[in-house]
């Protein structure tokens, strides 16, 4: 068995606490960041359901993203 997370979740330097995410600037807090292998599992399309709404997130054949409505 494999005792991996599924996902791997880095929140990046600093900001611990609740204070710093306060007084920070929001463009210099620190993003959750997910891998996208990850999220994808060997898959090259996956949705996304958001208000109600499916998205489609897929890998081009140049490795970049493409988010469609």
């Amino acid at each position: 068995m494999n005792s991996q997370p599924l996902l791997s979740v880095s929140t990046g330097p600093g900001c611990l606490d609740r204070a710093c995410r306060l007084t920070r600037p929001a463009a210099m807090r620190p993003v959750r960041t997910v891998a996208s292998a990850a999220v994808f599992k060997g898959e090259t399309e996956i949705g996304i359901e958001h208000h109600g709404e499916l998205y489609r997130l897929r890998i081009t054949r140049q490795g970049k993203l493409i988010l469609t409505k």
